[in-house]
């Protein structure tokens, strides 16, 4: 078995990882291009080629994978199967046309829904109590492809980005292997995805960070966890200044006769906890990062006097 993997950012490591650990160590890594990172502005390698590398497993970072030069290329490696798991780049069809086992996509959803860059966030700002992962066979759509296997996974009420990209790698890393054997094996019968019920996960935009309290504390709740801790929603203080939310709760259902974003109450004891009254109920907030600062518990800006009852916050 040639394999061949593709992918870029931490949620692909896990999937490499247990490809190499069970006996389908890849012969070749394709990945994006290093970006500048840090304060130096250096350029980083993806997190896939750092893994890659440390197993001398030949990393490649094509540009384009639409020129000669990659079509070149993929001759010489000449893969039975093409692994995919978040590569960040739309395949082309001479690529997903050449393993004889197909090109075979870890994505973050149960298809059909959310579809696209950013399914594990949508999922958790949605509301949604299930998502899973999704094997299936890459075509020249978006996620679109037949689909292979599924499994579920729980997303807990507090369960916030982190938590489920790490539960979604590791269960893809687990699917990816299954799908493999199932593949050889031939007793995976691909199936069509249904239209009914398919939606879009669009990424995420800078214009949807900023949290105003105009929703329910149950909706602006899912918002933040499903941003944290990257790229993280945020509101603004009764001066101007701009709060990261880092996490949350739903204190109540309801609000009373409260403004919408203004303090109800505070606290410093323990973590200490900033309650808000939304549209509909009250939103407790946790743990924020300031303006200029690092991140901190609601007990500490409280006892830094940033903060008052009777203040109203998520004004632009």
């Amino acid at each position: 078995m040639r394999v061949v993997f593709m992918g870029t950012p931490d949620f692909a490591v896990s999937s490499l990882k247990a490809l190499c650990e069970n006996g389908y160590t890849p012969i070749a890594v394709i990945s994006q291009t290093d970006k500048p990172k840090g304060r130096g502005n250096k350029l980083a390698p993806t997190p896939v080629k750092a893994y890659a590398e440390s197993l001398g497993i030949p990393v490649y970072q094509p540009k384009t994978l639409r020129d000669e030069a990659f079509a070149e290329l993929l001759a010489e490696l000449d893969p039975d199967i093409i692994a995919v798991a978040a590569y960040g780049k739309i395949l082309p069809a001479n690529v997903l046309s050449y393993p004889r086992y197909g090109c075979i996509c870890v994505h973050g959803s149960l298809l059909p829904k959310y579809r696209g860059a950013a399914p594990m966030q949508r999922a958790i700002i949605d509301g949604e109590s299930k998502t899973g992962i999704t094997t299936m066979l890459m075509d020249d759509g978006i996620d679109t492809g037949d689909m292979l296997l599924k499994k579920e996974v729980d997303i807990l009420p507090d369960d916030d980005f982190e938590i489920i990209h790490d539960k979604l790698a590791a269960c893809g890393a687990e699917l990816l292997i299954k799908t493999i054997e199932g593949l050889v094996r031939g007793d995976i019968i691909p199936v069509k995805q249904p239209e009914e019920g398919a939606c879009y996960a669009s990424k995420i935009e800078k214009s949807e960070l900023f949290t105003d309290f105009s929703g329910s504390a149950s909706d602006i709740h899912n918002k933040i966890r499903g941003l944290s801790p990257i790229p993280l929603a945020y509101t603004k203080n009764a001066k101007g200044e701009r709060i990261k939310l880092v996490r949350s709760s739903v204190v109540s259902t309801n609000a009373g006769s409260y403004a919408e974003g203004e303090v109800i109450a505070l606290s410093d004891k323990g973590e200490g906890r900033i309650d808000v009254a939304c549209r509909e109920g009250i939103l407790g907030i946790i743990t924020l990062v300031p303006e200029g600062k690092g991140r901190m518990s609601a007990a500490e800006y409280v006892r830094g006097r940033k903060i008052s009852v009777g203040d109203v916050l998520g004004k632009e």
